[in-house]
């Protein structure tokens, strides 16, 4: 007897965007009835992946089979009428409509062909709910007034109002605390027990452990891996697949002692709920204290929150002793805060603009008068700040977009040291950026730092920041568990710090 074919077939799937490849060939096979993870750090490709799976993007090349045929999604409801349902990280839920109305928006319950509100749509959601282990949520309630984990349940109460077979689950505990977390893996669980296949998406590797069956991994847009078993695969194996570390680092030297100034950046009781718990540290003038821990630590949000674009949920951040106005970029920069992002085309840069207006853009004050640019002393500082960091070429005129990484990175530090900031919060400094070019951002951000710049850096490759850190703050599930001088940690011990309790790691 021929075996039962894959519910979901997809194979060299390829998608691009102006000026990038996002999935270059991915093949994904998801059987009925199983959880099949699919892991990648920021920018591998799995938001277009399951994007194309929804129906909202259009592969350029690739086939789609679905119950062994051949199948072209065109669009979210086309997807949705096969029974692929997508809750994404952030809910498209309406927050001003009951949960019965969300439950039930664009398939309304109808009689004699006309709509019918109220009552039949609340009992059928109500059934939902109950069948989901909640309840008690109210069908009448507005979606706004819920708990984060409540429209979450609503979302999946959406996607089984109709013959749902396969739901596509995009970091769905991202904003959950341990037994709403438990609860979604009963509901995940009782799923898959009745043949609906669930794809998951997570940066929390143990999570993975508890609820996977296979795993795919994804990387700069391809499949680096398929169908690997999730339980009985190393966490190392799947870290080294994620992160493809195969480089070398040359790092330049550090100081013998640590600087004894005061600190210019201090962070005291700082946490932003479902994402990193109260978080106290301190940065010196001329310190370089790093933050180590795998995808979904809460490393970037604890960057993002010190900069202002989160909001706290509790706690201070200070510069030169001064408290900042939670949630304010403006009062951040203001005090002297720089940010170079993880993602600095998206995030940082001005793609089709000048090197020249992408480093004076946080400065524009200084060569502004009456309305008026001073295009002269614009270009003349964008020059003196891009020569000392040796930007190639160097002729500031240029687009931005024509640049390698490694100079678009230092087009973001020059910003910075335009602007004259006292601390630098660095995200993936060497994301996208080659061997040879890593060497001279390593030098450029030690030389910084020796110069007296504070700096705050994230990098997913542990090697880099145990070389470039002269402290580190080893991160697990948001909490930092170890402290230490970068001089007095290895790799093998930052892993066994960043993985203690997972199985098989």
């Amino acid at each position: 007897m021929a075996p039962e074919p894959p519910l979901l077939s997809m194979s060299g799937i390829t998608k691009s965007f102006p000026g990038v490849r996002a999935l270059d060939g991915v093949d994904l096979d998801v059987q009925a009835g199983e959880v099949h993870c699919l892991l990648g750090q920021n920018g591998a490709g799995k938001s277009t992946l399951i994007k194309v799976l929804a129906g909202a993007h259009q592969p350029d090349t690739g086939t789609i089979r679905w119950r062994g045929e051949d199948v072209t999604l065109r669009s979210p409801i086309a997807a949705m009428r096969l029974g692929i349902a997508t809750i994404y990280q952030e809910l498209d839920l309406v927050e001003h409509l009951s949960v019965a109305e969300n439950v039930h928006l664009g398939h309304e319950p109808t009689a004699a062909g006309f709509v019918v509100r109220g009552r039949a749509a609340k009992a059928s959601t109500a059934e939902l709910l109950k069948r989901l282990g909640h309840p008690e949520v109210d069908p009448g309630r507005l979606v706004g007034d819920l708990s984060a984990a409540q429209q979450q349940i609503v979302s999946m109460a959406r996607a089984l109002s109709h013959d749902v077979r396969l739901i596509v689950m995009d970091e769905p505990s991202a904003a959950l605390d341990p037994d709403e977390v438990d609860n979604l893996f009963r509901i995940v669980a009782d799923l898959t027990a009745d043949g609906v296949a669930v794809v998951y998406i997570s940066h929390r590797l143990e999570e993975i452990r508890r609820i996977g069956d296979r795993v795919t991994v994804l990387k700069d847009g391809r499949a680096v891996a398929g169908g690997l078993p999730a339980e009985s695969t190393p966490t190392r194996e799947v870290v080294a697949l994620m992160t493809g570390r195969n480089v070398e680092y040359v790092f330049p030297e550090r100081p013998a002692e640590p600087p004894a100034a005061e600190p210019v950046l201090k962070v005291e009781g700082l946490s932003r709920q479902g994402e990193f718990a109260p978080l106290d540290l301190e940065v010196r003038p001329g310190e370089i204290v790093g933050l180590a821990g795998l995808v979904g630590s809460g490393r970037s949000e604890i960057l993002e929150t010190v900069y202002g674009a989160r909001k706290a949920t509790t706690g201070r951040v200070l510069v030169g002793g001064q408290p900042l106005r939670p949630g304010s970029v403006r009062a951040a920069v203001r005090a002297g805060l720089g940010l170079a992002p993880e993602e600095r085309k998206a995030q940082a840069l001005l793609m089709l603009e000048s090197v020249t207006r992408n480093v004076s853009v946080s400065a524009m004050s200084r060569f502004s008068r009456g309305g008026w640019i001073d295009r002269g002393a614009e270009l003349g500082a964008a020059r003196e700040a891009t020569r000392e960091l040796s930007l190639r070429p160097d002729n500031p005129a240029v687009p931005v977009r024509t640049l390698s990484g490694g100079n678009q990175q230092k087009a973001v530090l020059a910003r910075w040291l335009l602007r004259g900031c006292r601390v630098l919060l660095l995200d993936e400094p060497t994301r996208g950026v080659d061997v040879g070019a890593r060497a001279e951002l390593y030098a450029v951000i030690r030389r910084l730092a020796d110069e007296g710049l504070a700096v705050l850096l994230v990098s997913s490759e542990v090697p880099e920041v145990l070389g470039l850190a002269d402290r580190v703050l080893v991160l697990r599930e948001g909490r930092v568990v170890h402290e230490a001088p970068a001089r007095e940690l290895d790799e093998p011990r930052v892993l066994d710090l960043v993985m203690e309790g997972s199985p098989a790691s």
